[in-house]
């Protein structure tokens, strides 16, 4: 088992460098800005049920990553944790939701000591309801490595596609910054 993960992470980690040539989007459109972000209720490493709805209040960012213990998805995810405490002070929850399992989740966040929730999505319908689907050669689907951030009443107030996992969580914590000032 453990030798056909490292073979699935490598196959992903190669076709996401090697890029759009063999990872076709198979996916539906994702929800725009002013749109209410579809709910879930998906299991964490911990195997605890988690919803979107639970989190009314606050932001949350959700962020979709290809494959957990990839090198784009650790960096990514490891910049969302050495940020956490300015993500705390602006009311913000992290959501990392992959297609791997609870178990593949279980490992990823003790390994790199995530302090946020990464959700198991192994049916692939919550990756597919926010439009981020994507398949490598038609064989492999995963999720495409996009961000959005959700406003505490539940809506979809900005969507990154594609993203660069180096200085990303920066990117994100400046733009909540701007969409939390009074007014804007």
């Amino acid at each position: 088992m453990m030798i056909v993960h490292r073979c699935m992470s490598l196959l992903v980690s190669l076709a996401l460098l090697v890029g759009a040539t063999l990872i076709g989007d198979a996916r539906a459109d994702s929800p725009k800005a002013g749109q209410p972000a579809p709910e879930f209720r998906l299991q964490d490493q911990t195997g605890k049920w988690v919803s979107l709805k639970e989190h009314r209040g606050k932001w949350v960012v959700l962020y979709f990553y290809p494959k957990d213990n990839t090198p784009g998805c650790t960096t990514q995810a490891c910049e969302f944790r050495d940020d956490i405490f300015a993500f705390r002070r602006a009311n913000t929850v992290i959501l990392g939701v992959s297609v791997d399992d609870v178990a593949s989740k279980k490992d990823f966040a003790k390994e790199h000591s995530l302090p946020f929730q990464v959700l198991a999505d192994p049916d692939k319908q919550v990756t597919k309801s926010y439009g981020v689907l994507t398949s490598m050669l038609g064989l492999m689907e995963f999720a495409r490595r996009d961000t959005f951030i959700i406003d505490p009443q539940g809506k979809i107030v900005r969507h990154w596609e594609k993203v660069d996992p180096a200085g990303h969580s920066k990117l994100v914590l400046a733009e909540l910054k701007k969409l939390q000032v009074p007014g804007a």
